[in-house]
């Protein structure tokens, strides 16, 4: 059987051509080998990398309280010369308002982002999944990709990338994107007419050393490092891709910036952490009451633990 499944891939594969076209924005774009275009190493600017990190400290049908963590590192010639952090508790509460459930947050420590700005319905397209309204930790990611945006307007360097793209993906999201910023995503979810993966494509038919390739506006895709498999998608500065090229060396992922893999360890929140940080919470004598609704929500870790 798996040697069936093999051979249906593998002709799927060979379908394949080179003459192809994108699928960007609800529109076809043909493949062209001239937007191939080589990237020079250059050093001479300040470059910030940010990302942020999240855990869930209680979360029920009804409210959820999130801790959220931004962070900012800066190089200079290649070399780290700084880095910053910015934390926050994000509490959120189901209220019903319009004829309809909406979702309502305090924000707890640094206010890097209105708290306005994350009152949502559950009903909203840009938080819903499917015909089911958004669950209420939704609001977590919603909260730190605008802190994370916000950030990013806040901090001067000469270039500025973050993690992911600049598309607005929720509600009020575009007051946050920054002018002075681009971004680098590790996948990309864009397909070929012929169903084909881009990345995959461009890859094959790409230059030797370094390149970017123009596709729309100032959405490219650009492969750092010679030696690399990766290809990513950049939006933003093409000006920032040169300063890109001698920080993207690094043996563990070959092809991606180190800043962005360095930012991610200082904002990513472990288990452990996480843990920590929950039983801090719970643990409490005058928190009881609050933990008893967690087993209104904990069905699913309870099977966890038992298998």
């Amino acid at each position: 059987m798996l040697t069936e499944i093999s051979q249906e891939i593998k002709a799927m594969l060979n379908q394949f051509s080179t003459e192809d076209n994108i699928i960007f924005n609800n529109k076809t774009i043909r493949i062209n080998k001239d937007n191939f275009q080589e990237i020079t190493a250059d050093e001479n600017k300040t470059l910030a990398f940010i990302d942020g990190g999240q855990a869930e400290i209680i979360s029920t049908g009804n409210f959820c309280l999130s801790f959220i963590r931004i962070a900012a590192v800066f190089f200079n010639n290649n070399k780290k010369i700084n880095q910053i952090k910015k934390e926050f508790y994000l509490f959120t509460k189901a209220k019903y308002l319009n004829n309809d459930l909406y979702y309502e947050s305090k924000i707890f420590g640094e206010k890097l982002i209105n708290e306005a700005d994350l009152l949502v319905s559950s009903n909203d397209s840009s938080i819903k999944t499917g015909s089911e309204r958004a669950p209420i930790s939704k609001i977590t990611n919603m909260a730190r990709r605008f802190a994370e945006l916000s950030l990013a307007k806040e901090i001067q360097a000469d270039h500025i990338i973050l993690d992911g793209t600049l598309e607005p993906t929720f509600k009020n999201e575009e007051k946050y994107i920054p002018d002075n910023a681009s971004a680098l995503a590790k996948s990309s979810s864009l397909f070929t007419t012929s169903g084909n993966s881009p990345v995959i494509l461009l890859n094959k038919i790409g230059l030797s050393n370094c390149w970017s390739y123009f596709l729309e506006n100032k959405t490219y895709f650009v492969k750092l490092n010679s030696k690399a498999k990766h290809v990513f998608r950049f939006e933003g500065n093409k000006e920032a891709l040169p300063h890109l090229i001698n920080n993207s060396t690094d043996a563990l992922f070959l092809g991606y910036p180190y800043g962005l893999i360095f930012v991610d360890q200082i904002a990513r929140i472990s288990n452990s952490e996480k843990n920590s940080l929950k039983m801090n919470f719970l643990l409490r004598k005058d928190n009881q009451e609050i933990a008893e609704y967690l087993s209104t929500s904990n069905a699913h870790e309870i099977l966890d633990n038992i298998s």
